[in-house]
């Protein structure tokens, strides 16, 4: 056991969830993002390159059937693949980091700080299509949910946000998991949606903090600050390589910091399912027998 490890199968309160949600990432900063990068990384440099490109195509485009009277189908086809291929792109990113960071807690959890990156690259790959589809599900779900009042969309949100973390520690199928989300609130939905509120205030307000520079940047590029409107600026206000760069690390931040809400939903699944199953607990006392019988 490392001497800095983190007990992940404990009940906890709300300051317990944010404060171990961080030692954590303290804890393991290194061989974390080590792990990490080695694997999304790819996907994460194929969408910034994507990311790049949209921004560009549809800046030019934008600005060129702005001054130009005929529809450009040659323009029109590249904004669709440019599109298509950055959206494709955040899919696979966004699928790879939720399964890296929920299988790189399962293999710390299980060596009890240890963690195997042959494992996990493994079970992250194998699980691909499971992530998929547990997605596609979960996102229909609260599609339906939220355009009925939005209020049946914030009652599905708690469980179904808890279902990817169910599908790695209780090595369920998608459905199951879907499932088994709504037993785990049960009785605590009040608290678990108080929690994930908090935390996504706390992000939220992290992730304006990095989309402040693009702002004021494209404020000064259209002369809102001087009082003198530069038509010319805004049409190529997003064809600008220091407003694309502004983007580029916005988006980068706001990906990051959305590694630490996959963690802290992964304590939240861990502290209701000890308060349901106990399994902490019977590990422990049942650890506690082996090693007295030695």
């Amino acid at each position: 056991m490392k001497p800095n490890y983190i007990e992940l199968k404990k009940q906890r309160e709300l300051g317990e969830i944010l404060s171990d949600t961080f030692a954590f990432l303290r804890a393991e900063f290194k061989p974390f993002f080590g792990t990490f990068f080695k694997i999304v990384g790819p996907f994460l440099a194929v969408m910034i390159v994507a990311l790049v490109a949209y921004i560009y195509f549809i800046g030019n485009n934008v600005n060129f059937m702005i001054i130009q009277t005929d529809n450009d189908a040659a323009g029109i086809a590249t904004m669709f693949i440019v599109g298509l291929v950055y959206i494709l792109s955040i899919i696979a990113v966004y699928t790879m980091s939720q399964s890296t960071v929920l299988h790189y807690i399962k293999s710390y959890n299980a060596g009890q700080g240890q963690t195997d990156f042959e494992t996990i690259k493994k079970e992250v790959y194998g699980s691909f299509w499971s992530f998929i589809g547990l997605g596609i599900i979960v996102g229909l779900s609260l599609f339906v949910g939220f355009i009925l009042c939005i209020i049946p969309g914030i009652y599905l949100y708690v469980p179904l946000v808890l279902s990817f973390s169910i599908m790695v520690f209780d090595k369920m199928g998608p459905t199951d998991a879907y499932n088994e989300g709504f037993k785990l609130v049960k009785d605590e939905w009040w608290i678990t949606f108080a929690t994930l509120f908090i935390i996504g205030i706390i992000l939220y307000i992290a992730a304006l903090a990095f989309s402040i520079p693009t702002v004021i940047y494209q404020w000064l590029k259209m002369g809102i600050f001087s009082g003198e409107m530069d038509a010319e600026s805004v049409l190529n206000a997003t064809t600008d390589p220091f407003y694309i760069l502004f983007n580029v690390i916005s988006t980068i931040a706001q990906f990051l910091l959305n590694l630490i809400s996959i963690i802290a939903t992964a304590l939240i699944y861990f502290n209701l399912n000890e308060k349901k199953n106990f399994t902490g607990t019977f590990e422990r006392i049942e650890s506690l027998g082996k090693s007295s019988e030695e």
